[in-house]
């Protein structure tokens, strides 16, 4: 048995090692891992290759020049011991040799107002964006920097670029009519809140200004705008002319127009997805419009391209037609009581080919397509929506058996009248001879009206079903 003097000895050198170690730790906290670097041996084109590194595919490195400045770049590939490195901004003034190090550690809170802690793993510098209530009414760039002039942001959390979709069976059902204040789609393609859709234009067919409708008539809690790839003169357009202020009060816009590299581009819609499931994950209904998905998939080109992966469908690698479901598939509805993200993606379609490779494609992972006409929009028919060739694929579910009832009536008549058209135009055709078209014949005025509707005008859902109803009832 110990004396009282062995047991109080033992209990301070107890207490100046916990103290010892408790230093030990603040020490370690604060010194700077070691710098691994490499150096740059080639660029060609958008691609830089490096040797004397060893990072994973998707990490993030700096590249430094003579004169002290940077360059970012992420690693897009390798081969042997060479990294491919893909630049997010200009690569101007480097030389060979260059020294190339892996992203510093960035201080991320553990939680939404704890205290940071350093991030020891270098390669997540560029995986880890912002996110936050702040984010509303900001118009951000694919990094989360503000381009808005209205300060930094204040935002304390940050999630990972690229989450992975969860099990599909763990995704609420789509059973909840979504009103987007468009009397064409809430009455014809009716959608669903958590429903994936295209917008399938060629270039000048009013896209854009039919986006912007549905910005700001959807009901919606928050609305993501992702425009990537675009004009930049159309980014500050869109914001201030076809969103305006009332529906950028509810809305996050992150631009990455055409001139950025396709990283940026590919990284800018990623970023829009990631704020979306940020407050879908906080139990709201989100509205996310993506301009466009074909930018997103031509970026992806670009840089697989780049690296030496061999073209296979009309220029496209495989990779491309790999890469979007991953990104779409990130969207819809969450677990059951959660919240959702109701996603539209634009698709170009080049020279108003629908059969284009990714319109194709983009028709196969959507759950349904609006097709706009350029003949439509050529007649001042706006929005120029062509409803024989659209379809929303959880319409049945979403309506009663009277609703489909009257839809499937509309394009019936629509649709006769549609091939009699340039009969009826030279006079060959002879009222009386064909009861269905004759019907057609005196409707159609009030059916195509139905489908015009001022970009400035919002009509509900259930004023949508209820003028659909009244095409049907002779006027009296």
């Amino acid at each position: 048995m110990s004396s009282p003097c062995e047991a109080n000895e033992d209990a301070s050198l107890t207490g100046r090692w916990r103290s010892y170690m408790r230093d030990c730790a603040e020490v370690a906290a604060t010194v700077k891992p070691l710098s691994i670097s490499g150096r740059l041996t080639k660029v060609t084109g958008l691609v830089m290759e490096a040797v004397g590194l060893r990072l994973a595919v998707g990490s993030c490195c700096t590249v430094w020049l003579p004169n002290g400045n940077s360059v970012e770049a992420e690693v897009v590939g390798f081969s042997d011991d060479r990294l491919f490195l893909m630049p997010t901004n200009d690569v101007h003034g480097l030389t060979p040799g260059a020294r190339v190090t892996q992203a510093e550690a960035k201080a991320v809170p553990t939680r939404p107002g704890g205290a940071p802690r350093p991030r020891r793993r270098a390669s997540d510098h560029a995986k880890h964006v912002p996110v936050g209530p702040a984010l509303l009414g900001r118009v951000l760039d694919s990094a989360g920097r503000p381009l808005d002039s209205l300060g930094a942001l204040s935002c304390e959390q940050h999630v990972s670029l690229h989450n992975r979709p969860f099990n599909p069976l763990e995704r609420a059902p789509i059973t909840h009519a979504l009103d987007v204040g468009v009397r064409a789609i809430n009455a014809m393609l009716t959608v669903g809140r958590g429903q994936r859709m295209g917008l399938f234009a060629g270039s000048g067919v009013g896209k854009s200004v039919l986006l912007g409708m549905m910005a700001r008539f959807t009901a919606a809690e928050v609305i993501v705008v992702g425009l990537i790839g675009e004009r930049g003169r159309e980014v500050k357009e869109f914001i201030e002319n076809i969103l305006g202020p009332e529906g950028l009060q509810r809305s996050v816009v992150v631009a990455a127009p055409a001139d950025v590299s396709p990283l940026m581009r590919m990284q800018g819609a990623a970023y829009a997805t990631a704020i979306a499931e940020y407050f879908r994950d906080l139990g709201k209904h989100v509205l996310l419009i993506m301009d466009s998905l074909t930018r997103y998939a031509m970026a992806q080109r670009e840089i697989a391209l780049a690296i030496g992966e061999p073209p296979a469908t009309k220029g496209y690698p495989p990779s491309v037609f790999a890469k979007l479901p991953q990104l779409v598939e990130r969207t819809g509805n969450g677990p059951q009581g959660g919240g959702s993200i109701t996603a539209f993606y634009t698709v170009l379609t080049e020279g108003d080919d629908q059969q284009d490779p990714i319109a194709d494609a983009a028709r196969a992972i959507l759950d349904g397509h609006i097709v706009l006409a350029r003949g439509l929009a050529e007649q001042g028919h706006y929005p120029a929506i062509d409803i024989e060739t659209s379809i929303s694929r959880a319409m049945t579910s979403l309506i009663d058996p009277g609703h489909f009832e009257l839809t499937r009536r509309f394009k019936r008549l629509y649709a006769r009248y549609e091939r009699s058209r340039d009969l009826i135009s030279v006079g060959a055709y002879a009222p009386g001879s064909d009861a269905l078209l004759d019907q057609a014949v005196n409707l159609y005025p009030r059916l195509e009206a139905f489908l015009v509707q001022d970009m400035n005008e919002r009509q509900g859902y259930a004023d949508s079903v209820a003028a659909l109803g009244q095409l049907f009832i002779a006027p009296a």
